[in-house]
């Protein structure tokens, strides 16, 4: 048994629908897949039917963006089968609707530049919890003025210090580790390779607020693997692997699968999904 455990749908910033990506799983001969959109869990039950129909099994997660205020970076805690995803709900819906916030004050910025129109914008953005980058530029891409996502456009436009880029807020990574904890969910680090989450990841094992990190990812630094290794046998938390699928809304994309985690691994997770069950009924 194998799976990919962490993927993005249209409910956040992927290009596929939800059923879309559960019959990607299947073609691509999974066993198990992971429904993780960015600080929501619209899709999963619709995921979780889909994957009845097709034969993968699909667990409930969510990609929270969190703030690391000691370093100043961003940093994505990954939750999974969360026993209390109500717990969850009011510090999602708050980094959500900063972010809507934020990306309409962007699109605003962009339409005195370029001839995009919300309707067009929605057209990329239809079935979302929120407005992304990516929906802005695939409006701009369908008009011709960009041919990949986040290039030099992009990098001119939406990047941090862009002439449209708003800022906008995410939870602080401690108070949420500690609210997944708190949620009974399985928390692990994610791709602590591309916001630069080696300190942190150390520092959050020590503290008891992680179960896993992300071991195997696409933009995976050979630089960073004996620090991950060694956290990991250290504080004996599970490996996970995901590809970060987001379909064709990335410069580089990863077939779904690209990166999966092992037998033994998933094994592992669910042994502390049911302690967490069962921590969860004794509350």
């Amino acid at each position: 048994m194998t799976g990919d455990l962490h993927c993005h749908s249209r409910c956040s910033d992927g290009s596929l629908g939800v059923e879309e990506l559960v019959q990607c799983a299947r073609r691509e001969g999974l066993d198990l897949l992971a429904l993780t959109d960015h600080d929501t869990m619209l899709g999963v039950e619709r995921a979780q039917q889909a994957g009845e129909r097709y034969g993968v099994r699909v667990i409930g997660g969510v990609e929270l963006s969190c703030w690391d205020s000691q370093r100043g970076r961003k940093v994505h805690l990954l939750c999974y089968l969360p026993q209390r995803p109500q717990l969850l709900k009011a510090a999602m819906e708050r980094t959500l609707a900063d972010r809507n916030r934020a990306m309409e004050q962007s699109l605003a910025l962009v339409a005195g530049r370029y001839p995009i129109s919300r309707e067009l914008v929605n057209r990329f953005s239809q079935g979302s919890a929120c407005l992304y980058n990516v929906h802005i530029m695939r409006a701009l891409m369908e008009l011709g003025y960009a041919d990949r996502p986040y290039g030099t456009l992009f990098r001119q436009l939406l990047a941090p210090g862009g002439s449209c880029y708003v800022s906008h807020a995410y939870g602080e990574v401690w108070e949420t580790a500690r609210l997944i904890q708190k949620a009974g969910g399985v928390c692990v680090l994610a791709h602590p390779s591309v916001y630069d989450s080696i300190g942190l990841m150390e520092e959050l094992a020590q503290a008891g607020l992680l179960d896993g990190v992300e071991r195997f990812f696409p933009r995976l630094r050979e630089q960073d693997i004996p620090a991950i290794d060694r956290v990991l046998s250290e504080y004996g938390l599970i490996p996970t692997g995901g590809t970060d699928f987001h379909g064709s809304n990335t410069n580089h994309p990863h077939p779904l699968g690209t990166c999966v985690t092992a037998q033994d691994s998933l094994e592992r997770l669910f042994h502390r999904a049911k302690i967490k069950q069962k921590e969860a009924q004794e509350f």
